[in-house]
């Protein structure tokens, strides 16, 4: 995968991480399918009870993807498909 198209996935999912970390748009992002929908799942099955969890994770997992720079985001999330944290 080219480095372009990695930074482009860094900016977008960190972003939604950030906005929309309880949903797990930003694992949908990665390509990160189980995760997503766990993500997804718990926030609505739970009736939003758990959500606030998942927004905390998003949140974090959005602020670590935007402060790392492009080779070493591409290296863990795209080339070594690094799914939590």
């Amino acid at each position: 995968m080219s480095e372009i198209a990695g930074a482009d996935k860094k900016i977008a999912a960190g972003i939604c991480g950030i906005l929309l970390g309880g949903l797990g748009i930003h694992k949908f992002i990665l390509g990160y399918t189980g995760a997503g929908l766990v993500m997804l799942l718990v926030s609505i099955l739970s009736l939003g009870f758990l959500a606030w969890v998942m927004s905390i994770i998003g949140l974090i997992e959005g602020i670590i993807y935007l402060c790392k720079s492009d080779e070493d985001f591409v290296a863990t999330y795209v080339d070594n498909r690094k799914t939590w944290f």
